[in-house]
């Protein structure tokens, strides 16, 4: 299923009662913080603010903060249907015969299906305006120490210099009047390296800004896609249709025709502002520091927008769901690479990179340290600052069950591996910005051909048979409704 608009889909979820209005009024600053931070902790519904103090304009958020509203986001009953037709792409063994053949060329070619189509015009063209106002919108301090308040949820696009390839990248932007923000792009990010292409020429980068699109888009921009695969052809197959694309106002970029809010301008390289501080979601304040200033030339927009925001701090928020889907999508990729995968699980408890748990089929000796070099060297699976690795009868999604697991199962001196590379830009406790060390633990059992010599005991099980005749006993026993 695909979405016409955000709005489009604000209309399901207030069908099925994942969404709430709240009319009564509520400030910007904190207030909507708190609120959602309760509701987002509480697995709660989408919040609709119509009564913003300061601004004409309603704000969204917690859009996606179930996994039901993930999957519905992307079209789907359950996220798995999308792992499993990706999956289904990915094939290990050469086709045999022209039936196979035919069968898989006509998958990939799909995909060709959901390139972005340009229409002369669009919702989002329905107001435009040459004398810009950010001030207008319903913007969040979400911190109490933050620098500012902050555009959280912004589908920023850009082109490469040399190439003219697109990316959309998720990048916070500090409002630091009606008419400039600052642009937040962390040193790895694809938005940072087409901004150093254009420092190196001394020209001025055009950047357009999109709030609020069919929910695949916001989904498809924090994808970890590798450099120069469009997000928006992501989107496309993901909402099983292309995304149609209309050409800005002032600057030479395409953007949604039917986003709520466009906001275009330009980043001059020779041009610096401090930024932050910023409530991250690490749960800490990112630290104040200079970054690109983006000045903004026109904003198009609906005639009725709603503005799409989002909330980062100590988890769970909303953005828990996004990682989810991250991990469910793109495990089918990563399996076709390291086959012995079973499954992974980045808990948000760890801010995603900073905990990896895979469950791998052990087929030779130190397998799991094997796998965990290559995983440090797989994109941005290089930011990971601790991986463990477990048995295929591991249950990664159950902490308790790798908790318990793992400890029991490691020897801290041979079991742990030490390695430095980089690390998230947001790592406070790295010795340097963006470089750090890096653990990985063999939480597997251990093999004679490991140096293991002792006799390694059974998992604790209960026969079948007699949790079957359990099963038929619960009921007599009088614990029903007990797990």
């Amino acid at each position: 299923m695909s979405y016409e608009s955000l709005q489009h889909f604000v209309e399901l979820l207030e069908k099925k009662g994942e969404l709430i209005r709240i009319s009564t009024p509520v400030d910007p600053e904190l207030e909507i913080t708190e609120i959602t931070d309760r509701v987002s902790k509480s697995e709660g519904p989408a919040l609709l603010f119509e009564n913003v103090k300061g601004s004409n304009i309603s704000l969204l958020i917690n859009t996606y903060g179930t996994y039901k509203r993930m999957s519905l986001a992307l079209g789907v009953d359950d996220l798995e249907e999308v792992a499993r037709e990706i999956g289904s792409m990915l094939i290990t063994a050469p086709p045999e015969g022209l039936m196979e053949k035919a069968k898989l060329a006509g998958k990939f070619a799909k995909l060709a299906l959901y390139t972005p189509k340009k229409v002369k015009t669009g919702l989002c063209k329905e107001v435009i305006e040459k004398e810009p106002d950010l001030l207008k919108f319903p913007l969040l301090k979400c911190w109490p120490e933050d620098g500012g308040k902050y555009i959280t949820f912004p589908l920023v696009i850009t082109k490469d210099a040399e190439d003219g390839s697109r990316n959309v990248g998720l990048y916070r932007m500090q409002v630091y009047d009606k008419q400039t923000t600052g642009m937040h792009w962390q040193i790895h990010k694809t938005g940072a390296k087409h901004y150093r292409k254009y420092e190196e020429l001394n020209k001025r980068m055009e950047v357009a800004v999109v709030i609020g699109a069919d929910p695949a888009l916001p989904y498809a921009a924090s994808a970890p896609l590798p450099d120069k695969i469009d997000e928006f052809i992501l989107a496309g197959f993901l909402r099983k249709k292309s995304v149609e694309l209309v050409q800005c106002e002032t600057v030479d970029l395409e953007v949604p025709a039917n986003a709520e809010i466009v906001i275009e301008g330009y980043v001059d390289p020779k041009e610096r502002r401090r930024e932050g501080p910023f409530g991250d979601h690490t749960g800490y304040y990112s630290l104040a520091d200079d970054y690109p200033v983006f000045h903004v030339t026109c904003i198009t927009h609906r005639k009725n927008p709603l503005y799409l925001t989002t909330v980062v701090g100590p988890p769970p928020q909303e953005d828990k769901y996004l990682g989810l889907a991250t991990v469910r999508l793109f495990l089918p990729m990563l399996k076709m690479t390291f086959p012995e995968i079973v499954d992974m699980n980045l808990p948000c408890e760890g801010i995603f990179h900073n905990l990896v748990i895979v469950s791998i089929k052990k087929q030779f000796p130190f397998h799991a340290k094997r796998l965990m070099n290559s995983l440090w060297g797989m994109g941005q699976m290089m930011f990971s600052k601790i991986i463990v690795v477990v048995d295929e009868d591991v249950d990664v999604q159950n902490p308790a069950e790798v908790v318990w697991r793992a400890t029991n199962n490691m020897d801290p001196k041979r079991d742990i591996l030490f390695t430095e590379g980089p690390v998230d830009v947001l790592d406070h406790a790295s010795p340097m910005p963006a470089f750090g060390s890096k653990m990985g633990i063999d939480a597997t059992k251990k093999w004679p051909e490991e140096g293991f010599q002792r006799e390694w005991p059974d998992v604790l099980k209960m026969p079948e048979d007699v949790k079957q005749r359990v099963d038929q006993l619960w009921k007599n026993l009088g614990l029903n409704g007990q797990k």
